[in-house]
């Protein structure tokens, strides 16, 4: 029996139903189950490109991709997943989009979406902005199907907004799954979700949110430290908290770095902007105050400056479990002595760490494209099933 058979079997008795026709907003709006789905169809994707089954759902069908902030590993995970399932991707590029003359969106999500089954939008700069933004787009595609404008209703994948980044995290907690040897190995482990100085100002909060809204829902010890004055959103802490009630979980703030770093078996340092700063930029950006930005920059680099001990470093990481834990991050890293003079990890312990940082990175197509599988298929199980006995390969020589 093949390992995709296997994951299918597993999918059999979960209960993901909802997710058809369905978007991917974040972690925590979704059940266990539904969670467990995303894995199991990710992995089971993977084994079959592994073993050069073909994967496609689609014949012909669009991804639309939309990124509002720069983006790497997310923008050609996205464009992976896309041609994994049988899509082609297309990028709305707003520059050249007649967005810059004035088109709304509500009329920019119908006119790009014809033949759309996924848009994918990254919009995260803007406290209050980003998931704001992805809502008012795929509400208008819905609307446009129920009216016959749009044949298909697009799935909406978040591939980061101001709230979560649900893509980057589930891909880290999938690569900490097969570190550890699943799931139930996992409860009682310590993770250090810790912030870590940066020479540049402004990193989104999506990433330590979201990891501390999905982590804890896993039965492991989650310590969120930060200096004083970069707090997160406090709903998404009182998500981690009720997380620890249900999942017999622990989480803590704590505003020491050591003291987060003791014992952990995992650790997670990056950067972030204090959320009350982000807040303000926002403000500042929506009024066209181009000095109050200047002087707000100037003003968080200062503040940043105050906390280059703040780092992942050699003697940090001796602090952890047997001085191994985990080195988690999103990528790109700010690496001191080599990307920049101070920053968020030491040179020689980043590149310790290179096989298994860009193995977390690799989950993240296949979590694309089960997020859009799920939504987009209405017989998961058996859909699988079908492309394990296919004949089909990928590669035709």
């Amino acid at each position: 029996m093949s390992k995709a058979i296997e994951l299918a079997k597993h999918l059999e008795t979960l209960n993901c139903k909802n997710m058809y026709l369905n978007d991917f907003y974040w972690t925590w709006d979704k059940t266990d189950d539904e969670i467990d789905a995303v894995f199991t169809v990710a992995d089971a994707l993977r084994d079959l490109r592994e073993r050069n089954k073909c994967t496609r759902i689609f014949d012909s069908g669009l991804g639309i991709s939309i990124f509002r902030d720069n983006s790497t590993r997310t923008r050609f995970s996205f464009a992976s997943a896309c041609n994994l399932l049988g899509l082609e991707e297309q990028v709305l590029d707003e520059k050249v989009s007649q967005i810059a003359h004035g088109e709304t969106v509500r009329e920019t999500a119908n006119m790009v979406s014809f033949m759309a089954e996924v848009i994918g939008i990254r919009d995260d700069m803007f406290i209050g902005e980003g998931h704001k933004y992805q809502k008012t787009f795929i509400d208008a595609c819905v609307e446009g199907n129920k009216n016959g404008i749009l044949e298909q209703r697009p799935t909406l994948v978040n591939l980061q907004c101001d709230v979560d980044h649900p893509t980057q995290c589930m891909a880290d907690m999938l690569h900490v799954i097969h570190q550890f040897g699943g799931v139930e190995k996992l409860k009682g482990k310590k993770v250090a979700m810790t912030w870590a100085y940066s020479p540049s100002y402004g990193k989104p909060l999506s990433v330590p949110q979201g990891v501390i809204g999905l982590f804890t829902r896993f039965g492991m010890d989650v310590t969120l430290a930060y200096p004083e004055g970069y707090e997160v959103m406090e709903d998404v802490v009182k998500i981690a908290e009720a997380n620890c009630k249900k999942y017999g979980s622990k989480f803590k703030i704590t505003n020491d770095m050591k003291e987060a770093f003791k014992d952990a078996d995992i650790v997670y340092p990056k950067s972030w902007a204090p959320y009350a700063a982000m807040e303000e930029r926002t403000k500042l950006y929506q009024k066209g105050d181009k000095e109050g930005i200047a002087a707000l920059e100037k003003k968080l680099l200062a503040q940043n400056a105050e906390h280059k001990d703040w780092t992942c470093s050699e003697e940090m990481m001796k602090l952890t479990k047997d001085g191994k834990a985990l080195y988690l991050h999103c990528l790109p890293a700010d690496i001191s002595g080599l990307s920049c003079p101070e920053g968020e990890v030491d040179n020689s312990v980043f590149d310790r760490y290179l096989v298994p940082l860009y193995k977390q990175a690799s989950f993240k197509p296949y979590i694309i494209a089960a997020m859009i599988f799920l939504s987009k298929v209405k017989d998961p199980v058996g859909t699988l099933k079908a492309l394990d006995a296919s004949d089909e390969t990928r590669k035709k020589f």
